[in-house]
């Protein structure tokens, strides 16, 4: 695993400082209540709110 429990047990979403989870693919982090994906590159997750992918509604 490309992020450790520990840190993403800590790790909040910058924009709403709600819960993240990995993606299934498990290289971005996913907060549900911004429906935003942050991606993780060489192992650090990248948490500027700019550089979040937006995902689609379901």
């Amino acid at each position: 695993m490309a992020v450790s429990k520990e840190l993403l047990d800590i790790l909040a979403c910058p924009k709403c400082r709600g819960e993240l989870h990995l993606n299934e693919q498990g290289d971005g982090l996913i907060c549900e209540a911004c429906r935003l994906l942050y991606e993780i590159r060489d192992d650090i997750p990248i948490m500027l709110i700019d550089e979040a992918t937006p995902l689609d509604r379901p």
